[in-house]
């Protein structure tokens, strides 16, 4: 951990050049799909695999034991012809230092995948040039995941990349795909980085860093300042709610953190366990039930 941060403060001063970033483990369930050639799945999986895990999507410096851990699990809903609808879950987590913890960064439900694939068609990729559905969705998910990441270390550490997938939305929402339009189904693409963009939302994603960095990373070393460190920045959650009740920001965050924040208010003093529970219930409602585990012994 000491050596990752030291190397993203070094690469982000110098511009180092750089290994691949992500350590991606990307899986195709074709389950719904019937017929017994399947091999374009199999085909699919392995080409986009390799276009996440072997491209250089930054400029930053990577040792392969600092690549970024990452799950996406694409579900194919159905087939006509070379086109495919899906949906995807994406996931990313980080080493919590001196700790065996890795904690979920980034947890995130897409439901409008609609792309078109000819099996053993090459992946290709130009940000100034987006001409493939699919390309711009993984290369959109790499740029949000190494933005989470960075978010983690530094404060706002990961604007560059945020940048980024905001161009990609951007050029996108020319084309008729699904997800990248402001008026498409609730949750897509065009909110989640416009979310993460607004200046509206600055102070939550300090709290991101300062959740991390200064709360979890403490946490080994010591738990109650960690904690409580966790504590005092949590009531932003409820300042975000209170002012845009529908942000998908807040969501996506909880979708991340509610098992592990259970977990460590479980631990916390009657103060912390009153005031998280007072915040996570205003902010999400329907999971108090799962809440009331923090007052618990």
């Amino acid at each position: 951990m000491k050596f990752r941060i030291f190397i993203i403060a070094i690469s982000l001063l110098l511009g180092w050049a750089n290994a691949q970033e992500l350590n991606c483990n990307l899986q195709i369930n074709s389950d719904k799909i019937q017929g017994s050639n399947k091999s374009v799945f199999t085909t699919l999986q392995k080409s986009a695999t390799e276009f996440l895990n072997n491209r250089r999507w930054t400029d930053l410096t990577y040792e392969e034991n600092e690549r970024i851990e990452c799950n996406i699990n694409i579900i194919i809903n159905s087939v006509e012809g070379d086109s495919y609808s899906a949906e995807m879950v994406v996931q990313s987590r980080r080493p919590v230092y001196n700790s065996s913890y890795n904690t979920t960064l980034f947890n995130y439900r897409d439901l409008q995948l609609k792309f078109d694939y000819r099996e053993f068609e090459p992946l290709e990729f130009n940000v100034s040039n987006i001409n493939s559905n699919l390309t711009a969705i993984l290369a959109f998910y790499a740029y949000m995941i190494i933005g989470y990441d960075m978010d983690s270390f530094s404060r706002l550490g990961g604007q560059p990349y945020f940048q980024i997938a905001e161009s990609i939305v951007s050029q996108a929402q020319s084309s008729d795909w699904a997800g990248w339009r402001a008026f498409d189904k609730e949750k897509n693409r065009y909110d989640l980085i416009s979310n993460i963009m607004d200046e509206a939302f600055k102070k939550y994603r300090e709290f991101f860093y300062e959740y991390h960095r200064l709360g979890l990373d403490e946490m080994a070393i010591n738990s109650t300042n960690g904690r409580a460190k966790i504590a005092s920045g949590i009531p932003v959650l409820r300042d975000v709610y209170q002012a845009r009740p529908a942000t998908v920001i807040i969501s996506t965050f909880l979708d991340a953190k509610t098992d592990e924040l259970i977990n460590i208010f479980k631990q916390g003093t009657a103060e912390e366990k009153n005031s998280v529970m007072e915040v996570l219930t205003t902010v999400n409602p329907a999971q108090t039930n799962r809440y009331e585990e923090i007052m618990r012994k």
